[in-house]
């Protein structure tokens, strides 16, 4: 078996083509490269149901199907997935090219082709992902206040160990405030940034999800000690607990 990182073999691959010898061939050849999980489909519906079924990292599909094509099977499997689509086909035509990668294809290779160059092009996508996955763990800071966690890299509030279930735009709210501890935001500003709207009706709002947080927060959300109402000003995120 050729080199293959566990992050790269533990990936999962599904291939959507109808021609038995081409299946076998790549699944023979994605196995030697280190791919573990490989599920094939031989129809586009079949192919729709087992990508919602097993949610594959990346999807080899072939654009003459047996009963939908490969343009409309991509249109359907990206109204619930964006995990990579390359496109096989026997057209080497430029407006196949343009119609597949415009409506969602990430890659398109003609027929015949060399299954160790697919296999090096979908280790190469996944290695990229991973590095930028990485680039982008890199520069999101982890903010811990007292027993609060907030995790910008996996998107998480840890309340007292306990992960917090918040709404979007709580998120949105929360993360403005605590990465800029101690510092005032007017309800005007706050309505902006996380709505990213006028200010139109925003006392209501902001109200709204301020007293959510604090009920989610605060061990005490009548009486908080993180998030504070500054008297005519707005709110603040204090670095300190008013405990403290």
């Amino acid at each position: 078996m050729n080199e293959s990182s566990p992050a790269l073999s533990a990936r999962k691959i599904m291939i959507i083509d109808d021609e038995p010898d081409i299946t076998d061939l790549l699944t023979t050849v994605l196995h030697r490269e280190g791919f573990r999980y490989i599920c094939t489909a031989a129809t586009g519906t079949a192919g729709i149901r087992l990508c919602r079924e097993q949610q594959p990292d990346i999807i080899i599909l072939d654009i003459m199907l047996p009963d939908l094509d490969g343009f409309a099977v991509c249109q359907q499997l990206r109204q619930f997935t964006h995990v990579p689509i390359f496109f096989l086909s026997a057209k080497n035509e430029d407006m196949d090219k343009i119609i597949g990668l415009g409506i969602g294809g990430d890659d398109y290779i003609t027929k015949p082709f060399s299954p160790k160059e697919l296999a090096y092009r979908i280790k190469a996508r996944f290695r990229r992902d991973l590095m930028l996955s990485g680039m982008i763990r890199e520069q999101r800071p982890i903010y811990e206040y007292g027993n609060i966690r907030i995790d910008e890299n996996k998107g998480e509030v840890i309340r007292n160990t306990e992960p917090i279930g918040l709404t979007a735009k709580e998120y949105k709210l929360l993360l403005l405030l605590a990465s800029h501890p101690d510092q005032i935001f007017s309800k005007q500003q706050l309505y902006r940034n996380v709505w990213e709207e006028d200010d139109r009706g925003s006392d209501n709002a902001i109200m709204v999800h301020i007293r959510h947080l604090r009920e989610k927060l605060e061990e005490d959300p009548s009486n908080p000690q993180r998030l504070l109402t500054v008297r005519g000003l707005g709110y603040k995120w204090t670095s300190r607990s008013m405990k403290s």
